[in-house]
Protein backbone atom coordinates (compact mmCIF):
# COMPACT_ATOMS: atom_id res chain seq x y z
CA UNK A 1 0.00 0.00 0.00
CA UNK A 2 2.87 2.61 1.06
CA UNK A 3 4.29 1.56 -2.89
CA UNK A 4 1.52 2.31 -4.97
CA UNK A 5 1.09 5.59 -2.52
CA UNK A 6 4.12 6.73 -3.59
CA UNK A 7 3.29 6.21 -6.94
CA UNK A 8 0.29 8.23 -6.88
CA UNK A 9 1.85 11.08 -5.32
CA UNK A 10 4.94 10.78 -8.06
CA UNK A 11 2.34 10.54 -10.99
CA UNK A 12 0.43 13.47 -9.39
CA UNK A 13 3.37 15.99 -8.97
CA UNK A 14 4.45 15.04 -12.91
CA UNK A 15 1.28 16.32 -13.79
CA UNK A 16 1.27 19.13 -11.67
CA UNK A 17 4.74 20.09 -13.19
CA UNK A 18 3.31 19.47 -16.75
CA UNK A 19 0.69 21.83 -16.10
CA UNK A 20 2.81 24.24 -14.90
CA UNK A 21 5.22 24.00 -17.96
CA UNK A 22 2.26 23.62 -21.02
CA UNK A 23 -0.71 25.68 -19.46
CA UNK A 24 0.51 28.54 -17.33
CA UNK A 25 -0.23 31.69 -19.21
CA UNK A 26 3.25 33.07 -19.74
CA UNK A 27 2.01 37.10 -20.24
CA UNK A 28 1.32 37.22 -16.81
CA UNK A 29 4.18 36.30 -15.14
CA UNK A 30 7.25 38.13 -14.52
CA UNK A 31 10.00 38.65 -17.42
CA UNK A 32 12.41 36.82 -15.02
CA UNK A 33 9.71 33.60 -14.50
CA UNK A 34 8.39 33.60 -18.21
CA UNK A 35 11.56 33.97 -19.82
CA UNK A 36 13.12 30.40 -18.36
CA UNK A 37 9.73 28.54 -18.41
CA UNK A 38 8.96 29.61 -22.18
CA UNK A 39 12.41 27.94 -23.00
CA UNK A 40 11.86 24.89 -20.80
CA UNK A 41 8.15 24.71 -22.78
CA UNK A 42 10.61 25.24 -26.29
CA UNK A 43 12.46 21.90 -25.36
CA UNK A 44 10.04 20.05 -24.77
CA UNK A 45 8.00 20.90 -27.82
CA UNK A 46 11.32 20.19 -30.23
CA UNK A 47 11.87 16.99 -28.35
CA UNK A 48 8.10 16.50 -29.42
CA UNK A 49 8.45 17.66 -32.99
CA UNK A 50 12.18 15.51 -33.33
CA UNK A 51 10.05 12.35 -31.69
CA UNK A 52 7.26 12.27 -33.83
CA UNK A 53 9.51 11.65 -36.70
CA UNK A 54 8.76 14.80 -39.12
CA UNK A 55 12.32 16.52 -38.59
CA UNK A 56 14.23 13.11 -39.25
CA UNK A 57 12.22 12.25 -42.51
CA UNK A 58 12.74 15.47 -43.78
CA UNK A 59 16.42 15.29 -43.11
CA UNK A 60 16.56 11.98 -44.51
CA UNK A 61 14.38 13.16 -48.42
CA UNK A 62 17.63 15.82 -48.10
CA UNK A 63 20.39 13.87 -47.49
CA UNK A 64 19.44 11.72 -50.88
CA UNK A 65 18.90 15.39 -52.66
CA UNK A 66 22.08 16.13 -51.63
CA UNK A 67 23.83 13.08 -53.05
CA UNK A 68 22.26 14.75 -56.71
CA UNK A 69 22.52 18.12 -56.67
CA UNK A 70 25.93 18.27 -54.60
CA UNK A 71 27.74 18.23 -57.88
CA UNK A 72 25.89 20.43 -60.27
CA UNK A 73 25.61 22.77 -57.31
CA UNK A 74 29.26 23.05 -56.98
CA UNK A 75 29.54 23.15 -60.59
CA UNK A 76 27.44 26.12 -60.66
CA UNK A 77 29.12 27.79 -57.74
CA UNK A 78 32.61 27.12 -59.63
CA UNK A 79 31.52 28.82 -62.62
CA UNK A 80 30.24 31.69 -60.86
CA UNK A 81 33.46 31.96 -58.94
CA UNK A 82 36.15 31.41 -61.52
CA UNK A 83 34.57 34.79 -63.54
CA UNK A 84 35.61 36.79 -60.46
CA UNK A 85 39.09 34.50 -60.24
CA UNK A 86 38.11 33.39 -56.28
CA UNK A 87 37.26 29.32 -57.50
CA UNK A 88 39.80 28.23 -55.20
CA UNK A 89 38.00 29.45 -52.02
CA UNK A 90 35.75 26.70 -53.00
CA UNK A 91 38.23 23.82 -51.83
CA UNK A 92 38.94 25.72 -47.83
CA UNK A 93 34.69 25.76 -47.67
CA UNK A 94 33.85 22.15 -48.80
CA UNK A 95 36.72 21.21 -46.28
CA UNK A 96 35.07 23.00 -43.66
CA UNK A 97 31.94 21.32 -44.37
CA UNK A 98 33.40 18.26 -44.34
CA UNK A 99 35.86 18.28 -41.60
CA UNK A 100 34.02 15.98 -39.31
CA UNK A 101 35.25 13.31 -41.53
CA UNK A 102 38.92 13.68 -40.91
CA UNK A 103 41.36 12.54 -43.29
CA UNK A 104 37.87 10.64 -45.25
CA UNK A 105 36.52 14.20 -45.30
CA UNK A 106 39.74 15.60 -47.13
CA UNK A 107 39.75 12.69 -50.11
CA UNK A 108 35.97 13.03 -50.47
CA UNK A 109 36.38 17.12 -51.17
CA UNK A 110 39.32 16.49 -53.32
CA UNK A 111 37.49 13.64 -55.31
CA UNK A 112 34.36 15.98 -55.95
CA UNK A 113 36.11 18.91 -56.75
CA UNK A 114 38.63 17.18 -59.07
CA UNK A 115 35.07 15.61 -60.68
CA UNK A 116 33.83 19.63 -60.63
CA UNK A 117 37.10 21.07 -62.33
CA UNK A 118 36.71 18.03 -65.05
CA UNK A 119 33.21 19.06 -65.85
CA UNK A 120 32.74 21.32 -68.63
CA UNK A 121 29.47 23.38 -68.78
CA UNK A 122 30.23 24.41 -72.38
CA UNK A 123 29.75 21.16 -73.77
CA UNK A 124 27.03 19.79 -71.93
CA UNK A 125 24.46 21.66 -74.62
CA UNK A 126 20.97 23.56 -73.88
CA UNK A 127 19.33 20.30 -72.29
CA UNK A 128 22.41 19.19 -70.28
CA UNK A 129 22.50 22.80 -69.01
CA UNK A 130 18.73 22.67 -68.23
CA UNK A 131 19.26 19.71 -65.87
CA UNK A 132 21.96 20.82 -64.22
CA UNK A 133 19.82 24.01 -63.37
CA UNK A 134 17.15 22.16 -62.53
CA UNK A 135 18.87 19.76 -60.35
CA UNK A 136 20.10 23.04 -58.19
CA UNK A 137 16.98 24.55 -57.91
CA UNK A 138 15.19 21.25 -57.32
CA UNK A 139 17.72 21.00 -53.68
CA UNK A 140 16.80 24.80 -53.00
CA UNK A 141 12.57 23.64 -53.57
CA UNK A 142 13.06 20.62 -51.28
CA UNK A 143 14.94 22.80 -48.70
CA UNK A 144 11.86 25.28 -49.05
CA UNK A 145 8.89 23.07 -48.65
CA UNK A 146 10.92 21.59 -45.41
CA UNK A 147 11.28 24.85 -43.66
CA UNK A 148 7.75 25.61 -44.87
CA UNK A 149 6.53 22.64 -43.00
CA UNK A 150 8.16 23.69 -40.35
CA UNK A 151 6.85 27.55 -40.58
CA UNK A 152 2.99 25.86 -41.17
CA UNK A 153 2.89 27.84 -44.52
CA UNK A 154 0.68 25.77 -47.12
CA UNK A 155 1.64 27.78 -50.28
CA UNK A 156 4.87 28.12 -51.69
CA UNK A 157 6.23 30.37 -53.83
CA UNK A 158 5.77 30.50 -57.66
CA UNK A 159 7.50 29.01 -60.41
CA UNK A 160 8.83 32.10 -61.51
CA UNK A 161 9.81 33.41 -58.05
CA UNK A 162 11.29 29.94 -57.18
CA UNK A 163 13.45 30.63 -60.40
CA UNK A 164 14.30 34.46 -59.67
CA UNK A 165 14.93 33.58 -56.02
CA UNK A 166 16.91 30.67 -56.21
CA UNK A 167 19.31 31.45 -58.88
CA UNK A 168 19.81 34.91 -57.70
CA UNK A 169 20.97 33.20 -54.00
CA UNK A 170 23.13 29.93 -56.08
CA UNK A 171 24.63 32.65 -58.38
CA UNK A 172 25.39 35.69 -55.89
CA UNK A 173 25.75 33.86 -52.61
CA UNK A 174 29.44 32.01 -53.45
CA UNK A 175 30.76 35.73 -54.17
CA UNK A 176 29.15 37.28 -50.96
CA UNK A 177 30.71 34.31 -48.66
CA UNK A 178 34.04 34.61 -50.43
CA UNK A 179 33.98 37.95 -50.07
CA UNK A 180 32.92 37.88 -46.61
CA UNK A 181 35.83 35.37 -45.69
CA UNK A 182 38.49 37.88 -48.08
CA UNK A 183 37.19 40.77 -45.94
CA UNK A 184 37.75 38.88 -42.72
CA UNK A 185 41.42 37.97 -43.72
CA UNK A 186 42.12 41.16 -45.19
CA UNK A 187 41.23 43.12 -41.74
CA UNK A 188 42.69 40.57 -39.54
CA UNK A 189 46.13 41.12 -41.43
CA UNK A 190 45.92 44.68 -41.79
CA UNK A 191 49.15 47.09 -40.50
CA UNK A 192 46.64 48.89 -38.43
CA UNK A 193 45.12 46.15 -36.83
CA UNK A 194 48.70 44.25 -36.14
CA UNK A 195 50.07 47.50 -34.16
CA UNK A 196 46.23 46.79 -32.00
CA UNK A 197 47.10 43.07 -31.77
CA UNK A 198 50.76 44.11 -30.66
CA UNK A 199 48.79 46.15 -27.65
CA UNK A 200 47.50 44.15 -24.29
CA UNK A 201 45.08 42.70 -23.14
CA UNK A 202 43.78 44.03 -27.13
CA UNK A 203 46.50 40.99 -28.56
CA UNK A 204 44.65 38.48 -26.65
CA UNK A 205 41.10 40.42 -27.44
CA UNK A 206 41.88 40.00 -30.62
CA UNK A 207 42.99 36.31 -30.79
CA UNK A 208 39.89 35.36 -29.17
CA UNK A 209 37.67 36.83 -31.21
CA UNK A 210 39.62 35.61 -34.75
CA UNK A 211 39.16 32.34 -33.03
CA UNK A 212 35.45 33.26 -33.05
CA UNK A 213 35.26 34.43 -36.85
CA UNK A 214 34.08 30.50 -37.98
CA UNK A 215 31.52 30.16 -35.69
CA UNK A 216 30.21 33.32 -36.36
CA UNK A 217 30.20 32.90 -40.12
CA UNK A 218 28.39 29.49 -39.84
CA UNK A 219 25.53 31.44 -37.63
CA UNK A 220 25.39 34.21 -40.02
CA UNK A 221 24.60 31.79 -42.69
CA UNK A 222 22.02 30.07 -41.21
CA UNK A 223 20.65 33.30 -39.76
CA UNK A 224 20.52 34.19 -43.92
CA UNK A 225 18.98 30.89 -44.73
CA UNK A 226 16.42 30.88 -42.00
CA UNK A 227 15.31 34.79 -43.32
CA UNK A 228 15.40 33.78 -46.86
CA UNK A 229 14.22 29.97 -47.63
CA UNK A 230 10.37 29.79 -46.08
CA UNK A 231 7.93 31.58 -47.97
CA UNK A 232 6.66 33.82 -44.85
CA UNK A 233 8.46 36.64 -43.18
CA UNK A 234 10.27 35.67 -40.76
CA UNK A 235 12.13 38.31 -37.94
CA UNK A 236 15.54 38.72 -38.13
CA UNK A 237 15.75 37.90 -33.92
CA UNK A 238 14.58 34.77 -33.93
CA UNK A 239 15.88 33.80 -36.69
CA UNK A 240 19.70 34.85 -34.88
CA UNK A 241 18.51 32.62 -32.27
CA UNK A 242 17.60 29.66 -34.08
CA UNK A 243 21.42 30.37 -36.12
CA UNK A 244 23.21 30.39 -32.57
CA UNK A 245 21.49 26.92 -31.36
CA UNK A 246 22.07 25.65 -35.00
CA UNK A 247 25.38 26.80 -34.87
CA UNK A 248 26.43 25.60 -31.15
CA UNK A 249 24.99 22.03 -32.25
CA UNK A 250 27.15 21.64 -35.36
CA UNK A 251 30.17 22.15 -33.92
CA UNK A 252 29.45 20.33 -30.57
CA UNK A 253 27.66 17.08 -32.96
CA UNK A 254 31.16 17.79 -35.30
CA UNK A 255 33.31 17.48 -32.48
CA UNK A 256 31.32 14.12 -31.26
CA UNK A 257 31.62 12.71 -34.51
CA UNK A 258 35.29 13.47 -35.58
CA UNK A 259 35.80 11.72 -32.50
CA UNK A 260 33.65 8.61 -33.45
CA UNK A 261 35.20 8.60 -36.91
CA UNK A 262 38.88 8.71 -35.46
CA UNK A 263 37.88 5.73 -33.95
CA UNK A 264 35.66 3.91 -36.53
CA UNK A 265 38.19 1.36 -37.50
CA UNK A 266 35.42 -1.15 -36.48
CA UNK A 267 33.66 0.16 -39.28
CA UNK A 268 36.56 0.27 -41.58
CA UNK A 269 36.85 -3.56 -41.01
CA UNK A 270 32.78 -4.10 -41.58
CA UNK A 271 32.18 -2.25 -44.12
CA UNK A 272 35.53 -2.15 -45.87
CA UNK A 273 36.01 0.67 -48.86
CA UNK A 274 32.29 1.64 -48.01
CA UNK A 275 32.74 2.79 -44.91
CA UNK A 276 33.71 6.65 -46.00
CA UNK A 277 30.40 6.59 -48.00
CA UNK A 278 28.84 5.53 -44.58
CA UNK A 279 29.93 8.26 -42.64
CA UNK A 280 29.60 10.51 -45.28
CA UNK A 281 25.53 9.71 -45.82
CA UNK A 282 25.24 10.40 -41.49
CA UNK A 283 27.15 13.29 -41.67
CA UNK A 284 24.71 15.19 -44.31
CA UNK A 285 21.87 13.62 -42.55
CA UNK A 286 22.94 15.21 -39.14
CA UNK A 287 23.57 17.99 -40.76
CA UNK A 288 20.58 18.82 -42.26
CA UNK A 289 18.79 17.52 -38.99
CA UNK A 290 20.74 20.51 -37.18
CA UNK A 291 19.75 23.02 -39.70
CA UNK A 292 15.93 22.00 -39.43
CA UNK A 293 15.67 21.92 -35.33
CA UNK A 294 17.70 25.29 -35.49
CA UNK A 295 14.97 25.98 -38.18
CA UNK A 296 12.24 24.95 -35.48
CA UNK A 297 13.66 26.73 -32.63
CA UNK A 298 13.48 30.10 -34.42
CA UNK A 299 9.58 29.17 -35.65
CA UNK A 300 8.96 28.73 -31.80
CA UNK A 301 10.76 32.00 -30.97
CA UNK A 302 8.77 34.13 -32.99
CA UNK A 303 4.90 31.46 -32.79
CA UNK A 304 5.54 30.97 -29.10
CA UNK A 305 1.56 29.86 -29.55
CA UNK A 306 2.73 26.69 -31.25
CA UNK A 307 4.27 24.93 -28.83
CA UNK A 308 1.75 22.86 -27.43
CA UNK A 309 0.20 21.96 -30.99
CA UNK A 310 0.96 19.30 -32.88
CA UNK A 311 1.09 18.53 -36.61
CA UNK A 312 0.43 21.34 -39.73
CA UNK A 313 -3.46 21.48 -39.78
CA UNK A 314 -5.38 22.47 -37.21
CA UNK A 315 -8.63 19.76 -37.00
CA UNK A 316 -11.53 22.41 -35.26
CA UNK A 317 -14.49 20.93 -34.31
CA UNK A 318 -17.69 23.60 -35.84
CA UNK A 319 -18.41 25.39 -33.06
CA UNK A 320 -14.78 26.50 -32.83
CA UNK A 321 -14.95 27.54 -36.61
CA UNK A 322 -17.46 29.68 -36.02
CA UNK A 323 -16.04 30.93 -32.73
CA UNK A 324 -12.77 32.05 -34.35
CA UNK A 325 -14.20 33.40 -37.26
CA UNK A 326 -16.52 35.55 -35.50
CA UNK A 327 -13.48 36.99 -33.52
CA UNK A 328 -11.36 37.37 -36.71
CA UNK A 329 -14.32 39.07 -38.34
CA UNK A 330 -14.96 41.48 -34.86
CA UNK A 331 -10.96 42.08 -35.09
CA UNK A 332 -10.71 42.98 -38.93
CA UNK A 333 -13.56 44.93 -38.92
CA UNK A 334 -13.00 47.13 -35.49
CA UNK A 335 -9.33 48.04 -37.11
CA UNK A 336 -11.57 49.10 -40.52
CA UNK A 337 -13.74 50.85 -38.41
CA UNK A 338 -11.34 52.84 -36.35
CA UNK A 339 -8.96 54.04 -39.50
CA UNK A 340 -6.33 51.98 -38.70
CA UNK A 341 -3.62 49.79 -40.48
CA UNK A 342 -5.35 46.33 -41.92
CA UNK A 343 -3.86 43.57 -39.55
CA UNK A 344 -2.48 40.45 -41.42
CA UNK A 345 -3.77 36.70 -39.92
CA UNK A 346 -0.37 36.36 -38.05
CA UNK A 347 -1.36 39.87 -36.27
CA UNK A 348 -4.74 38.75 -35.19
CA UNK A 349 -3.80 35.57 -34.13
CA UNK A 350 -1.27 37.08 -31.46
CA UNK A 351 -4.09 39.52 -30.56
CA UNK A 352 -6.30 36.33 -29.83
CA UNK A 353 -3.20 34.41 -27.89
CA UNK A 354 -4.54 31.11 -30.66
CA UNK A 355 -2.12 29.69 -33.03
CA UNK A 356 -2.43 30.94 -36.68
CA UNK A 357 -3.17 28.17 -38.27
CA UNK A 358 -6.55 28.02 -36.32
CA UNK A 359 -7.52 30.90 -38.09
CA UNK A 360 -6.32 29.60 -41.72
CA UNK A 361 -9.63 27.56 -42.51
CA UNK A 362 -11.90 30.39 -41.25
CA UNK A 363 -10.34 33.07 -43.31
CA UNK A 364 -10.34 30.78 -46.29
CA UNK A 365 -14.43 29.99 -45.68
CA UNK A 366 -14.78 33.79 -45.09
CA UNK A 367 -13.01 34.81 -48.47
CA UNK A 368 -14.74 32.54 -50.28
CA UNK A 369 -18.15 33.56 -49.38
CA UNK A 370 -17.12 37.51 -50.35
CA UNK A 371 -17.07 37.96 -46.73
CA UNK A 372 -13.34 38.89 -46.39
CA UNK A 373 -11.06 40.39 -48.70
CA UNK A 374 -6.88 40.30 -48.79
CA UNK A 375 -5.52 43.40 -49.55
CA UNK A 376 -2.03 44.91 -49.56
CA UNK A 377 1.11 44.87 -52.31
CA UNK A 378 1.87 41.04 -50.97
CA UNK A 379 -2.14 40.47 -50.49
CA UNK A 380 -1.81 39.74 -46.46
CA UNK A 381 -3.72 42.13 -45.18
CA UNK A 382 -7.50 41.55 -44.40
CA UNK A 383 -10.14 43.81 -44.83
CA UNK A 384 -13.86 43.38 -44.66
CA UNK A 385 -14.96 42.76 -48.63
CA UNK A 386 -18.20 44.98 -47.85
CA UNK A 387 -19.60 47.82 -45.96
CA UNK A 388 -20.17 46.35 -42.09
CA UNK A 389 -23.61 47.11 -42.29
CA UNK A 390 -23.86 44.49 -45.13
CA UNK A 391 -22.55 41.96 -43.51
CA UNK A 392 -24.71 40.43 -41.56
CA UNK A 393 -23.74 38.11 -38.25
CA UNK A 394 -26.22 34.89 -39.66
CA UNK A 395 -24.20 35.08 -43.27
CA UNK A 396 -20.44 34.92 -41.42
CA UNK A 397 -21.55 32.05 -39.34
CA UNK A 398 -23.25 30.57 -42.77
CA UNK A 399 -20.30 30.53 -44.33
CA UNK A 400 -18.05 29.37 -41.32
CA UNK A 401 -20.43 26.41 -40.84
CA UNK A 402 -20.62 25.36 -44.42
CA UNK A 403 -18.86 21.85 -45.42
CA UNK A 404 -17.08 21.89 -48.53
CA UNK A 405 -17.60 17.77 -48.69
CA UNK A 406 -21.29 17.98 -48.39
CA UNK A 407 -21.76 16.22 -51.54
CA UNK A 408 -21.08 13.21 -49.54
CA UNK A 409 -23.94 13.41 -47.36
CA UNK A 410 -26.22 14.33 -50.11
CA UNK A 411 -28.53 11.30 -50.06
CA UNK A 412 -28.53 10.64 -46.02
CA UNK A 413 -30.91 8.31 -45.47
CA UNK A 414 -31.67 9.56 -41.98
CA UNK A 415 -34.89 9.91 -39.56
CA UNK A 416 -37.16 13.21 -40.44
CA UNK A 417 -37.38 13.95 -37.05
CA UNK A 418 -33.81 14.45 -36.39
CA UNK A 419 -33.26 16.79 -39.84
CA UNK A 420 -36.54 18.53 -38.83
CA UNK A 421 -34.82 19.34 -35.45
CA UNK A 422 -32.13 20.63 -37.09
CA UNK A 423 -34.16 22.86 -39.67
CA UNK A 424 -35.91 24.39 -35.88
CA UNK A 425 -32.27 25.01 -34.38
CA UNK A 426 -31.53 26.71 -37.55
CA UNK A 427 -35.02 29.20 -37.83
CA UNK A 428 -34.49 29.87 -34.36
CA UNK A 429 -30.80 30.80 -34.60
CA UNK A 430 -31.86 33.16 -37.16
CA UNK A 431 -35.04 34.30 -34.99
CA UNK A 432 -31.89 35.04 -32.40
CA UNK A 433 -29.89 37.12 -34.54
CA UNK A 434 -32.88 38.78 -36.00
CA UNK A 435 -30.67 40.51 -39.27
CA UNK A 436 -27.57 41.27 -36.60
CA UNK A 437 -24.74 42.71 -38.40
CA UNK A 438 -20.92 42.88 -38.04
CA UNK A 439 -21.44 46.81 -37.26
CA UNK A 440 -23.49 46.00 -34.32
CA UNK A 441 -21.37 43.13 -33.03
CA UNK A 442 -18.68 46.12 -33.12
CA UNK A 443 -20.68 48.24 -31.26
CA UNK A 444 -21.92 45.89 -28.63
CA UNK A 445 -18.45 44.27 -28.28
CA UNK A 446 -16.90 44.84 -24.91
CA UNK A 447 -13.35 43.95 -25.77
CA UNK A 448 -10.97 42.51 -22.30
CA UNK A 449 -7.86 42.85 -24.27
CA UNK A 450 -6.33 45.56 -26.38
CA UNK A 451 -7.29 45.36 -30.29
CA UNK A 452 -5.14 43.96 -32.73
CA UNK A 453 -1.31 45.38 -32.53
CA UNK A 454 -0.32 45.80 -36.82
CA UNK A 455 3.42 47.50 -38.00
CA UNK A 456 1.20 50.68 -38.74
CA UNK A 457 -0.67 51.29 -35.45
Amino acid sequence: MAGVAWAERLDARRRRILELIHDTDLSVLPRWKAVPLGMVRGLFALAREVGEGQLTLRAMSLVYTTLLSMVPLLALSFSVLKAFGAHNAVEPFLLGVLEPLGEQGVEIAHNVLDFVDNMRVGVLGFVGLLFLVYTVIALVQKIELAFNTIWRVENSRSLAQRFSNYLSVILIGPVLVVSALGVTATVMSSAAMQAIAGVEPFGMLITEISRLVPYLLIIAAFAFIYVFVPNTRVKILPALVGAVVAGLLWQSVGWVFANMVAGSTRYAAIYSSFAIMIMLLIWIYLAWLILLIGANVAFFVQHPEYMNVRGLRLHLSGAARERMGLHLMQQVGQLFHDGKPAPTLDEVAVALAVPGNALSDAARRLEDAGLLLKAGAEGQHLVPARDLDAIRVEEILAALREDTDDHAIRRLRGSPAVETTLKEVDVARQERLDGRTLRDLLASSHQTRPAVATDGA
